[in-house]
Order: structure tokens, then sequence, then C-alpha cells
């Protein structure tokens, strides 16, 4: 099966069959948020609900329109230091591959890469390996995008041969969603897995960091592709958002951690909802969405929660470690600046906050007892 890929309302209308009103109200919103799917992931639609949560992940929809956001809400370009290469944390380089996907999430944090605004992807990536080979403090590179499974994979081996002659480069990342979109990508394309077989060793391995928003992605099909990129050498991990109406009840998450954990899929991070531009329709606020994790949790084995709960804010990884009636306890997992890294921070709550920058009140720092105004 090599399923086809859908870009526009009417051909999504001419194979599901839409209402005149529906049809018009996805237009207005794709002419600013472009829309892109295939036969496959629409197949998993369940069509006469209207709040299917696969539907809510890929098909547009006019909330998108309404309330704030940004198009960089981590400051990506801060950290953009040769064309299509982001450098944040020292140890990881960024390669930005591509501006296409197997379908464009209605959530994306890099929506700005489908829309018509400056172009940030490259489609030679010399420049980044270079910098990348002259960064000896560089110890693993994530391919992203957009999809790096989206190019051929003569491409893709080219970029994995060129990243394993550098020494330092021990780990190569692939952030990619095609298990869910389009596990054919995997199954139908014997290439690829012998191509990541070649430069998955172990010592060196690939990593693939698997979006799996709701369980029931997690077909037959999919899994079987997690499989074949499992038999090649390849780590598969998993990540998703918290996403209000799609992903926000425990018992979705709990189904979904332990149906990872029985693949053999590690769930990986869980991150808050970016504010990008249009997402506040998705967004969840940050202590309940703390307490939606740990209530899944509650009927998961160790192995299916071991994923982190993050925001991916301009300064770094913030992870929510916990919280009592009055307080919400975080630390910097990951940070731009090294010294951060580690940081405990506690702040009052505040169960409006859905970002980071919403804790503006009082903040204290756990070590040094110190209490100022963030």
């Amino acid at each position: 099966m090599n399923p086809k890929y859908l870009s526009t309302i009417s051909e999504l209308d001419n194979l599901v069959g839409l209402a005149s009103k529906e049809r018009d109200a996805m237009e207005m919103v794709s002419e600013k948020f472009p829309f892109r799917s295939n036969e496959y992931y629409l197949s998993l639609i369940d069509w006469k609900d209207d709040h299917d949560p696969l539907r809510g992940i890929v098909i547009p929809d006019p909330a998108e329109l309404k309330g704030g956001g940004c198009l960089d809400p981590s400051c990506e370009r801060d950290f953009t230091r040769k064309p299509g290469l982001q450098h944040k944390y020292a140890q990881t380089g960024l390669l930005l591959m591509t501006d296409v996907c197997g379908g464009i999430c209605r959530f994306c944090f890099r929506k700005r890469l489908f829309m018509d605004t400056e172009r940030e992807t490259v489609k030679d990536v010399s420049g980044g390996i270079d910098y990348i080979r002259e960064h000896k403090e560089i110890t693993n590179v994530l391919l992203t995008g957009g999809d790096p499974l989206t190019l051929e994979t003569c491409r893709i081996e080219s970029i994995l041969r060129r990243l394993r002659e550098i020494e330092h480069v021990n780990i190569i990342r692939i952030g990619s969603k095609m298990l869910a979109y389009n596990p054919y990508r995997i199954l139908n394309d014997t290439d690829l897995c012998s191509v990541l077989s070649r430069y998955s060793t172990p010592e060196k391995r690939i990593y693939l960091m698997a979006h799996f928003n709701h369980p029931r992605e997690l077909t037959d099909v999919s899994v079987r592709a997690a499989h074949e990129l499992q038999k090649a050498g390849v780590m598969v991990v998993s990540q998703t958002p918290i996403l209000n109406g799609i992903n926000s009840e425990p018992e979705t998450f709990t189904e979904l951690f332990r149906k990872l954990s029985f693949a053999g899929i590690s769930p990986y991070y869980v991150f808050q909802c970016r504010p990008s531009l249009g997402n506040r329709f998705f967004q969840v606020p940050v202590e309940q969405s703390y307490e939606i994790i740990q209530k899944s949790w509650q009927a998961c084995s160790g192995l299916a929660k071991r994923a982190r709960f993050v925001m991916s804010h301009a300064t770094g990884k913030i992870e929510v470690v916990g919280k009592t009636a009055g307080q919400v306890f975080m630390r910097y997992h990951q940070s731009a600046d090294p010294a951060n890294i580690g940081k405990f921070m506690v702040f009052r709550s505040n169960p409006l906050a859905r970002w980071f920058d919403d804790y503006r009140h009082v903040l204290t720092d756990f070590e040094t007892k110190k209490t100022w105004l963030f």
C-alpha cells in the first residue's frame, strides 16, 4: 500500500464527503495554516464523530484562528548558527532537513515552516555538517524538520554517512511522526531499514523519535513498522504534547503509555503544548497537565512511565517535578545556559498558567532560599 497524500480541502471532500458549511470553515483555516494528510491516516478517523481525537490531530478547526501565540515560541531563531542548523544545547546539534511532513499536525510548534514565511530549511546541509564537525562538544545530532522520512532514502543515507564520519557524533536522532502518519513508508522501502541498520551500530545508535499522540495511532501496521526499525538496530522512543480534547484524559494516556511499552517503544517526553500561533485551543493548563500524567501512571508499570513532563521554553527544557496545593516545583532538565541545568525552582500555584512565562509572580530558589520577582 502506498497511501495517496492530500493537501487541499477539496481533495479531502472528495475522499470523505464534507458538509458545505464544514468544508467552507476548513478552507478558511487552511488559507492560514495549511492542511496535509494521507489516505491511510484519514481512514483511522471516525467521520461520524465530530470530536474524534485523530480528526483533531490533523483536520483544520476554526478554533485555530482564535487566541494569541507566536510563530517561534521557543525562540529557535536565536539558536540558529547556520542555515538549517540550530545549536541550543552544548551536546546537541539540530538539522532542519525539510519543510515537508507526512501530515501537518494542527498544533505543530513549527507550523511557520509550512506557511508563507522565510524559508528555514536548506536542501544542502553541508554547512550544518561542517559546523557539527568543528564543534567537538556535539555528541548527538537531531535530524528534523518537517519529517526527514519524507526524503528519499538515498538522501537520508548521504547525510547519515557524512555524520558517521565525524568521530564525536555518537547518537543520531531522527524526529518523525511517520510511524503514526504513514507506517508504509518503512514497510514498503526495504532499503530504508538497510541504510539505518548500516549506520546504527552497537556503539553508536540511531534513535527514531516517534510521535504518537493517541493510542489509536498504534495500529497493527504501525507496530509492525516499529518492529522493522527495531530489528534494524534503531532505538524507537515516543513523545507527545498534552492536547486538549485529544489526549487530555488520564485514561487515554494510560492506554498510550501501556501500548507503547508493550511494543518496546519507550515513552520519552510529554510536552506542555507550546504557545505557537493558533495553539491556544490545544493547550491544557500546566498544573492540570501534570495531574493528568500522574493519574495516568496509576495503572502503568515502571517501564510505561519513564517519560518526563517538560516545557520546551526558550531558555531550556523545564521539567515539572511536583506540586502541592499552593506550590509548583520545577527544574531545568536541559538549558541553553549550562549553569542552569538542574536548577530547582518553586513557584506559587497558578491553575490558569499554560506556559512557563505565566508564572511571573514570586519565584523561590530551593537551594539559596532567595526569593525574587520573576
